[in-house]
């Protein structure tokens, strides 16, 4: 077997702590995990996570991609070449696994109250937060190219979106018994045509 290249190897030594970072900061939170429990439980030392991250912030912002990416690819997957209803049906079997998932959802709010007061941090995240409506609003763009316009522009859409997901997701940590459809059914209202919308 061929020896891994220095970078190779680094690349993989990334990984592993993602992954490794992902699983704890997903079961036991951000405040709650060190890098030292991160290095440890990878089999490193905290020196290969110093080689690959700055700090826990940047380790978890690398986290976050992970999942962001991984969930942006699945809902493509669902919805892409299908017709606004039958994309909202896929949806909706991917939400209500996914919206309220109390790992994941708290997480994600963790880490905002912790960003909050850093305005370095905070715009990283708005980066990313950028990114996920872009992601949203080319999948909009595409149902509109296919099937005519909707009630709303795409990039209004994918704000209207997110915000609703985010929301619905706290809420259901709080309380499961919220039903998705809240989020599909609005969705649906949503892609309507604008000659099709209720007055």
């Amino acid at each position: 077997m061929a020896r891994l290249t220095r970078a190779q190897s680094q690349a993989r030594t990334r990984e592993r702590l993602v992954a490794t970072a992902r699983q704890m900061f997903l079961h036991d939170g951000y405040h709650a995990t060190s890098l030292d429990k991160v290095a440890d439980t990878a089999g490193f030392s905290k020196g290969a996570v110093y080689s690959n991250f700055r700090n826990k912030d940047e380790l978890c912002l690398a986290v976050l991609d992970d999942i962001h990416a991984g969930h942006i690819e699945e809902i493509a997957a669902l919805v892409v070449g299908k017709t606004p209803d039958g994309a909202v049906t896929a949806l909706a079997e991917w939400a209500e696994r996914m919206v309220g998932d109390e790992g994941w959802t708290m997480l994600e709010v963790e880490f905002a109250v912790h960003a909050h007061r850093d305005p370095g941090l905070r715009a990283e995240l708005a980066a990313r937060d950028k990114a996920v409506r872009g992601a949203i609003e080319a999948l909009a763009r595409d149902w509109a190219e296919r099937t005519g316009p909707a009630g709303l522009p795409p990039a209004d859409l994918a704000t209207a979106l997110l915000s609703l997901g985010i929301g619905l997701g706290i809420q259901r940590v709080i309380d499961p018994g919220i039903p998705v459809r809240v989020l599909t059914d609005t969705l649906r209202a949503l892609l309507a045509a604008p000659d099709r919308q209720p007055t």
